[in-house]
C-alpha cells in the first residue's frame, strides 16, 4: 500500500437536494481510494477521478479537519447550513478503512461535529467504528446520529473473496448488537448483491434473518452496476478467478448501459425475491420517518418521503408520480405548509399526490407509505 498525503481546497460537499438514502445535504470524503479492496465497487471508476491503483494508493487529506472547521464556523457561511444528517464516508473510501487508526480524521470529524452540535450518518464497512463509542454517544445524546454498514450477504466465505480486506460480516452483525445495545440506531445497506451469488434465495433468506436478529431499525436493498471500465474489468477478473462459468450469466444481464445498470427484468426479479422475504420481518425497507422528522425542514421531509415512497413504489413494479413531486418540492422557496390550499399548483402534484403530502404535514408521515414501507 502506498500512502499519499495531500492537501484538499475543500471537505464539506453540498448535495443539490435533499439525499433520501442517508437523510444528507452534506458529505465528506476524508480519504480517496480504499483499502478494503471490494471487488464490486463502484468507486474505480473513472468518473470519480481517483488516482492510481483504487487499492493499493490511498490519498490521505491530511488538512482536512482544518478546512471542515473553517467551512462550519457559521461567521464564514454565506448562508446558513440545511438541516439534515451530516454524511461521513462516501463512493471513494470507506472512512473507517485501517489507516484511520493511524490517522485519525474520522475521530477528529465526529469531535468537530460534536462540537457544532450537527447530527451525523455513517456508512462502513467496518469494526472499527467501535472505537469511537464514546464520541459517537456525545452525538447521539444532543443531536442524533445514525449508524449504517454495507453488507453484500451474512456469508463470511463470500465476504472473503469479494471483499478481501473487509472486517467480515458476521464481524458487522455483532457490531450492530453492540452499537443498539449502547442505543444507537443502525441499518445495513444490503447492497450490492451480486448477481447469481448472494442473490439466490438461500443466501438471502439466511442473510435476511441474520440482519434481523442483529436488531436493525431498516434494511435498504439494492442490486449491483458495473461501469464499463475499471470496475467492470476489475470485477471480471475476479469472476473468472472464482466463478467463471457465470461469465455468460453477466454478459446476458449488463449490457452496454452508461450506468452500469443490469438489465430492468433482472433487477425486477430480485426486488421480488427481496420483497416475498421481508414479508416475514417487521424493518423498514427505507430509512424511517422516526429517524429524521425532527431533523429535517418541512420540504425536505416531505421530498423526502415522496422519493422512498417512489422507490417502494417502483420496487414492486408499480409506476409512480411522487418522484417528480419530489423534485419539484425541492426546489421550492418556501415552506410548502404556505401552498397548503393550492398544492396541485407544483408540477407533479396530483390528487392523490396532494393528500399524501397533507397528511405528511399533518402526521410526519402517511398510512399508504407506512404500508410500503
Amino acid at each position: 500500500m502506498v500512502i499519499k498525503e495531500i492537501k484538499a481546497k475543500s471537505i464539506l460537499r453540498k448535495h443539490k437536494r435533499i439525499d433520501s438514502w442517508f437523510i444528507s445535504c452534506y458529505g465528506m470524503n476524508l480519504y480517496r481510494g480504499c483499502v478494503h479492496n471490494c471487488v464490486y465497487c463502484d468507486g474505480r471508476n473513472e468518473k470519480y477521478q481517483v488516482k492510481g491503483v483504487f487499492e493499493e494508493e490511498i490519498e490521505v487529506k491530511t488538512n482536512a479537519i482544518d478546512i471542515l472547521r473553517r467551512e462550519l464556523r457559521p461567521s464564514l457561511r454565506k448562508k446558513p447550513m440545511k438541516k439534515g444528517y451530516i454524511m461521513l464516508g462516501g463512493g471513494v473510501g470507506d472512512s473507517y478503512q485501517n489507516i484511520e487508526e493511524e490517522y485519525r480524521l474520522t475521530r477528529q470529524a465526529l469531535q468537530l461535529l460534536n462540537n457544532y452540535k450537527l447530527p451525523v450518518s455513517i456508512l462502513t464497512k467496518s469494526t472499527l467504528i467501535e472505537r469511537d463509542i464514546d464520541i459517537l454517544k456525545q452525538i447521539n445524546e444532543q443531536s442524533r446520529i445514525l449508524i449504517s454498514f454495507s453488507i453484500s450477504s451474512s456469508d463470511d466465505e463470500i465476504s472473503r473473496i469479494f471483499e478481501p480486506n473487509v472486517s467480515l460480516p458476521s464481524e458487522r452483525l455483532q457490531t450492530i448488537k453492540k452499537l443498539k445495545k449502547e442505543g444507537f440506531s443502525c441499518g445495513v445497506f444490503l447492497l450490492p448483491v451480486i448477481p447469481f451469488i448472494t442473490d439466490t434465495l438461500e443466501i438471502m433468506n439466511q442473510t435476511l434473518k441474520d440482519i434481523n436478529d442483529a436488531g436493525v431499525d431498516f434494511i435498504i436493498f439494492g442490486g449491483m452496476t458495473l461501469k464499463k471500465g475499471r470496475q467492470k474489468d476489475y470485477f471480471y477478473q475476479s469472476l473468472k478467478k472464482n466463478y467463471p462459468n457465470l461469465l455468460v450469466e453477466y454478459e446476458n444481464i449488463y449490457k452496454e448501459d452508461k450506468w452500469g445498470q443490469a438489465t430492468s427484468q433482472y433487477y425486477a426479479s430480485i426486488h421480488e425475491t427481496f420483497n416475498v422475504l421481508m414479508k416475514q420481518y417487521s424493518i423498514p425497507k427505507r430509512i424511517p420517518p422516526t429517524l429524521f422528522n425532527d431533523i429535517l425542514s418541512e420540504n425536505d421531509c416531505v421530498s423526502v418521503i415522496l422519493d422512498q415512497l417512489d422507490y417502494l413504489c417502483k420496487m414492486q413494479g408499480k409506476r409512480s408520480p411522487y418522484g417528480y413531486a419530489s423534485y419539484q418540492i425541492s426546489q421550492l422557496s418556501e415552506p410548502i405548509s404556505n401552498m397548503k390550499f393550492n398544492l396541485q399548483e407544483i408540477k407533479g402534484v396530483g390528487k392523490v399526490t396532494e393528500g399524501i403530502i397533507l397528511e405528511i404535514l399533518e402526521t410526519g408521515t402517511s398510512k399508504y407509505y407506512e404500508k410500503l414501507l
